[in-house]
């Protein structure tokens, strides 16, 4: 690794959709650009779930302490989980970043870091905003509003399963329900001896 041109600080969602996702773009940018340090910001725990990965040589992990529901039990309680990321990631980030010797050039936030944002400003620093998930997925929390406005959020799966969603911008209609699709490709389907 030559000399450094700009360091890069990513914090993805603690969440394995998320971490993987933004592992995969922090790799691909360290790769190609062997000038630019990159230090993703993890908890402890999920340091040592990743262990010893294999990453290019100006790739860094820095821990947070563990201020978060642990993710072998997050699934328990989702909204408690996104309560503490919300509310109780953000301060030890912050201290965090007092302790860089480099000043940062941008950071890369998932998403669902809310606060992220307001972090990024108060520190003049640019913020890139990364959505983990496929385009289809963005849309659909984007227009959410038109899932409440036409009654199929909440779902009720057993009132409205099978009607299509077909309302929402630059998306394809969604299929009848996968069961009715299931149950209606298993009597096209020839039966085996």
């Amino acid at each position: 690794m030559g000399t450094i041109q700009g360091h890069v600080l990513a914090l993805p969602y603690p969440g394995r959709g998320h971490i993987n996702p933004m592992l995969h773009l922090c790799s691909a940018i360290a790769q190609k650009s062997t000038d630019i340090l990159i230090t993703v910001f993890l908890t402890e725990e999920w340091i040592r779930f990743i262990g010893s990965v294999s990453k290019p040589p100006n790739l860094h992990f820095a821990a947070i302490p563990n201020v978060l529901p642990s993710e072998l039990v997050r699934g328990a309680d989702p909204r408690g989980f996104w309560t503490a990321v919300s509310t109780k990631m953000e301060e030890p980030v912050d201290n965090l970043l007092d302790q860089l010797r480099l000043r940062l050039a941008i950071v890369i936030a998932d998403a669902f870091l809310i606060w992220a944002a307001d972090m990024a400003a108060r520190r003049n620093i640019p913020l890139a905003s990364f959505w983990p998930m496929s385009a289809s997925v963005f849309t659909v929390f984007y227009h959410f509003d038109l899932l409440v406005q036409n009654g199929h959020f909440p779902i009720h799966i057993s009132v409205n399963g099978d009607e299509i969603v077909d309302y929402i911008p630059r998306a394809p209609s969604t299929p009848r329900s996968r069961s009715s699709q299931s149950h209606e490709k298993a009597r096209r389907c020839p039966t085996l001896p």
